[in-house]
């Protein structure tokens, strides 16, 4: 298949906001008019809908997962087909064509498509992201702590020039910039901890 035609198919996927769809599902508000602003599982767990967030990420990290899955099984350059979904489906999510292009920061659905690409890296890189979450109780922190290590986790799994380097260094380089304003108010002291309740 088209690497074109892989990249569409996944940023599309990648287009539809499960936190807008499990919040309107659950009576919510939309998640982008309250605490971060942020269309994610975080900020929907700010509600105190725990079925919700979760929900919210299952969806975002299965259409990461999906859309490197199908790629890898109908590309004629499987690999490279895949790499290029990753990006793709990330940029779906964070630059969505069905929400206005008001997304999120792509952390839940860059996951499932590390976890498409590589069960290890997958978990290497969760791992980084629950040990973080768990002594900071800052996501940010660690989604940047995860964002960090995910192309470093790559490089020991493959070779330097292997296809996946750069999908993932994409996903990392995205997401690290998704997290500006989270960086900012981490050096101001500011940035919410998990489970505050939106204000």
């Amino acid at each position: 298949m088209n690497l074109i035609v892989v990249a569409l198919a996944a940023y599309l996927m990648g287009s539809v906001s499960f936190a807008v769809v499990v919040s309107r599902a659950f009576s919510l508000p939309d998640p982008r008019s309250y605490g971060s602003g942020n269309p994610g599982a975080t900020n929907v767990l700010r509600t105190g809908r725990k079925a919700a967030a979760i929900l919210t990420l299952i969806g975002d990290a299965a259409k990461g997962w999906l859309a490197v899955f199908l790629a890898y099984r109908v590309g004629a350059e499987p690999v490279g087909a895949a790499a290029v979904a990753s990006v793709a489906v990330v940029l779906g999510h964070v630059f969505p064509v069905f929400h206005r292009f008001a997304g999120g920061k792509g952390v839940s659905t860059a996951a499932g498509a590390l976890f498409a690409l590589s069960t290890w890296l997958g978990l290497g890189t969760l791992v980084t992201w629950i040990v973080i979450a768990v002594f900071f109780r800052i996501s940010s922190l660690a989604a940047i702590a995860a964002a960090i290590s995910a192309p470093v986790f790559t490089a020991m799994l493959f070779d330097f020039q292997h296809p996946y380097l750069f999908g993932v260094a994409a996903m990392a380089v995205i997401l690290l910039v998704r997290h500006k304003s989270n960086i900012a108010k981490l050096l101001a002291g500011t940035e919410g901890r998990i489970g505050e309740r939106a204000s």
